[in-house]
């Protein structure tokens, strides 16, 4: 136990939860990084702490990372492994690892070596300096992707904390430091295609950020390409509750005011005035707008629609089941008899 503080009797414990999706290469490297974490060290304001565990959760991608898996379980005990039934995406990989740690406090990070763990004592200390539940590592440096990339992100994000968001968030991405009973009870009662950051901003009362630097990737970038992306950024509105409802409404009310001014203008002209015979350009332009308008709204809902009957349907986030190697000898031959 701890005080208030975080220097109580003994050291604080940390539970690491890396989603695995194709980490065969960077794994080593990160867990050697952690390994370091594993004896007790001390905060930059001096609170004892130790990565207790590390939990690997694999989400079934390309390659041989549960080879990786399997050689770090086998020469760390305190590395854990999480088997997924198949390929359930970074969140709820995520979300599954958080469910199963047990330390203390949990930090969330990629598989990629972006994120230097280094910065775990100082993310503590920034928790307790704010007596925040949730701290976000807040690079210091432009992410190492292309500009486009980097300022599509940096749209959604701003979209989410200005908009979405039950929190002030000012940053959020995957280095995250969040307290283990609020971890874990989120990751227990979340629901299907709910976007992570969403979920904890439901029930977190302060969150804070810690200064951080990014690294380079330790393999060739692109994990995700535009379309898994902005695939992404749809979950993260959807999952933010009825917030976008609001812009759908208003999207409504702007054209029938912007209608009511144009049938206005319409009458008068045709009282007081020589109005001439449109053309069809502009009623083309005007029922492209409205169109749009239109299917736009009917999206949005549909996709709420689709995330509620998946809900109703009992659709799970995910499903742990036991390494495959030891069901099927190698989990892409053929299976035992």
């Amino acid at each position: 136990m701890t005080d208030v503080a975080g220097q109580g009797r003994g050291p604080l414990s940390v539970s690491v939860v890396i989603p695995v999706y194709r980490g065969e290469d960077t794994l080593p490297t990160l867990i050697d990084e952690l390994a370091a974490l594993h004896e007790v060290q001390h905060t930059p304001q001096g609170r004892p702490f130790r990565v207790a565990e590390v939990l690997l959760v694999w989400d079934r991608g390309p390659g041989r990372s549960d080879e990786a898996i399997r050689q770090l379980h086998a020469k760390h005990d305190w590395v854990r492994p999480v088997w997924l039934s198949r390929n359930f995406g970074q969140h709820a990989a995520t979300l599954a690892g958080m469910t199963s740690s047990g330390g203390e406090w949990i930090v969330t990070m990629d598989e990629d070596g972006q994120q230097d763990p280094q910065y775990i004592g100082a993310m503590i200390d920034t928790a307790y300096d704010n007596g925040a539940q949730l701290v976000y590592g807040k690079p210091t440096n432009p992410p190492p992707h292309g500009a486009l990339r980097n300022a599509g992100s940096k749209v959604a994000k701003g979209l989410f904390v200005r908009f979405l968001a039950d929190q002030e968030f000012e940053e959020f991405n995957s280095y995250r430091l969040v307290l283990g009973e609020v971890g874990r009870s989120v990751a227990a009662y979340t629901g299907t295609g709910v976007y992570l950051d969403v979920a904890l901003s439901w029930v977190v009362a302060d969150v804070a950020t810690c200064p951080v630097k990014a690294r380079d990737e330790g393999r060739p970038a692109g994990n995700y390409n535009y379309g898994r992306l902005f695939s992404h950024f749809g979950r993260l509105v959807i999952s933010s509750g009825t917030k976008p409802l609001f812009f759908v409404t208003f999207i409504g009310i702007a054209f029938v005011v912007l209608g009511g001014l144009a049938a206005l203008w319409v009458l008068y002209e045709r009282i007081v005035g020589d109005l001439p015979v449109s053309g069809w350009a502009s009623m083309f332009v005007a029922l492209m707008i409205v169109g749009g308008a239109v299917m736009l709204s009917l999206g949005i809902i549909a996709q709420y629609i689709g995330a509620a009957t998946n809900m109703s349907l009992g659709k799970p986030l995910y499903v742990v089941v036991r390494d495959p190697a030891a069901t099927f000898g190698d989990p892409d031959g053929p299976a035992r008899p």
